[in-house]
């Protein structure tokens, strides 16, 4: 025998005795249970908690701590060391706190076996399993058992190890992503149905306690949120707005759900700790939650594996119309979104908001104007003049006295909406059609009506296929019929989307036409045309040299709308005398 086979000869027998002494050694075994769902039958509570394990098990874990306990009553070389609970957590990633401490255990040499009842129940990352099981607890030398898979990590083969388990692990990662994908599909369902699906309510509103996925005004919340939107109006700047909360001592977002028993941990607090901020006075602003919409569907996760949401674009919104009551109308928050746009800067020396602040701009280039002032002797006069002029880039000054711009604006305004006043009838048909419940429920009536004629024929279009195959109906005539209900079905439906719109019209532009309609009113009574009439009236103040105006209303809309409304009913009345 060479010196080489005597060296390999002893390492071989080494081996061995490090093997069977191995063997001698008992296990010191962790038993893992998980389950993904917290939603079965809970059993009775218990007093006695293991290393913060709930007192609240379901069924199914006490089913996989029975078939480990009864494994190990028959392994004379393990001993139990402890339990590892994770009930409720997924298996889709190992950022699980009992599994957690359970490897704290096995790094300190506590444990050195790990059993499972299945591959799934350790976990269902297809990669992280088999990390754990190819290089972390071979290198920690951890024994790996599932039982209801039959492998055992000191006993597998090749083959199993490298074929059977990682199959396992790859159906298990499968169903896994089937699940998420399967849910994905439930919430987008219920996005569209109009569900509320996030977990607290916006600021100044609350969850229905008669269903959760509803929302119902909070009254108190509620009535701030209307303070916030008229300071904007009046020409605060959101800065401003945040700062007169916090010295009013109004609770912040989220201090307000935690005062009313809320477990809220969530960010819409802005930057500032539980104070007001600028930022979450303009999420306020900005939020179409307010005026009876739902916009969900912003985030999304990157995988089922990452926890990560990524951003997605404004046009993959899931946005549902009228799901709730509205705070706050339509017109001001159309007006907010305007200024909001614009700069809101108050002059430090007048130290209140001009009333042509956010809405004045340059004719020309369209730039935003600013204002100057100018002191002579004891008298101050306050001037706009166009923002690219002052920086010195280009355009001309387009400059304005301040008193002749109130002027010139005021008798613009009282003569647009004299326009209106002289059309009493279309008044009156603007109130008509705020208040008329008669006409909404008509038009329901006859939306009910349309379903009906529509259910009617699709069922003779589906009882076509019946009546062809007994033979009581020709191909040619089955063809012929087809092609008739098939039409008639097609103007049915479109006709209930015409009387659909017709009734979400009659709802959005009634509130909006009546409170703006109001501002008219009250402008032809005001000696001096206040900010917030002239930010509810108008868009924008355009300036061109010569001290030229061109102002552009938000009633212009509503009078032509008006205007439509009172021809179509005059039509309505006509061929109603003529059919009498």
């Amino acid at each position: 025998m060479t010196e080489w086979q005597s060296i390999c000869s002893g390492y071989l027998k080494f081996l061995c005795e490090m093997e069977k002494a191995k063997r001698n050694i008992p296990f010191f075994a962790a038993m893992y249970l998980r389950l993904s769902r917290d939603d079965h039958v809970k059993t009775e509570q218990n007093d006695n908690t293991i290393h913060g394990i709930s007192k609240f098990e379901s069924n199914s874990i006490g089913s996989q701590r029975e078939l480990i306990r009864s494994f190990l009553k028959e392994q004379p070389d393990m001993e139990l060391y402890d339990s590892y609970v994770d009930d409720g957590f997924s298996g889709s990633h190992f950022n699980r706190p009992e599994f957690k401490r359970m490897m704290s255990d096995i790094e300190v040499g506590r444990v050195n076996c790990v059993i499972v009842k299945d591959l799934s129940r350790f976990g269902r990352d297809y990669i992280e399993t088999g990390r754990y099981l190819e290089k972390i607890f071979p290198a920690l030398g951890v024994r790996f058992i599932a039982l209801t898979d039959h492998y055992d990590s000191i006993s597998a083969d090749t083959s199993e190890r490298q074929i059977v388990i990682p199959v396992k692990n790859f159906i298990n990662d499968s169903y896994c992503r089937d699940i998420s994908i399967k849910v994905k599909s439930q919430l987008a369902v219920k996005r569209k149905a109009g569900e509320c699906l996030s977990p607290f309510a916006v600021y100044g509103y609350r969850k229905s306690s008669e269903d959760k996925h509803k929302l119902v005004v909070d009254d108190y919340a509620a009535e701030i949120v209307r303070r916030i939107f008229q300071w904007k109006i009046e020409g605060m700047a959101v800065s401003a707005i945040a700062k007169k909360l916090n010295e009013l001592y109004i609770l912040s977002p989220k201090e307000y759900k935690r005062s009313v028993g809320m477990d809220y941990r969530g960010g819409f607090n802005g930057d500032s700790g539980s104070r007001w901020s600028s930022s979450s006075v303009k999420r306020i602003l900005t939020n179409e939650v307010y005026l009876g919409h739902l916009l969900q569907g912003r985030t999304e996760k990157v995988n089922y594996k990452v926890k990560k949401s990524m951003e997605k674009p404004k046009e993959e919104w899931v946005r549902v119309e009228h799901t709730h009551e509205p705070v706050i109308l339509e017109s001001d928050f159309e007006v907010v979104q305007n200024l909001l746009q614009a700069d809101g800067r108050i002059s430090p020396e007048s130290k209140r908001p001009s009333p042509f602040m956010g809405l004045l701009y340059c004719g020309d280039c369209g730039q935003q104007m600013v204002r100057r002032t100018v002191r002579y002797q004891e008298s101050v006069r306050g001037y706009y003049i166009c923002s690219t002029k002052n920086r010195g880039e280009g355009c001309s000054r387009h400059s304005i006295e301040e008193n002749t711009l109130k002027e010139l604006v005021g008798t613009a305004v009282r003569k647009y909406v004299n326009v209106f006043r002289k059309q009493e009838t279309l008044w009156e048909q603007v109130k008509e059609r705020e208040i008329n419940l008669e006409a909404d429920a008509g038009c329901r009536k006859e939306l009910a009506r349309l379903k009906r004629e529509r259910d009617k024929y699709c069922g003779l279009r589906a009882g076509l296929y019946e009546d062809l195959r007994q033979k009581v109906v020709t191909e040619e005539e089955f063809a012929h019929l087809q092609e008739i209900f098939q039409r008639k079905v097609e103007e049915l439906g479109k006709a209930q989307e015409r009387q659909q719109e017709l009734i979400r019209q009659m709802y959005q532009t009634g509130a909006v036409n009546a409170s703006r309609l109001a501002e008219v009113r009250e402008a032809l009574e005001l000696v001096d045309i206040d900010r917030h009439t002239l930010a509810s009236l108008v868009k924008r103040i355009y300036v061109y040299e010569g001290k030229r105006l061109e102002i552009s209303f938000y009633v212009r809309d509503e009078y032509r709308t008006m205007q439509k409304g009172a021809a179509a009913r005059s039509m309505q009345e006509d061929g109603g005398e003529r059919s009498a």
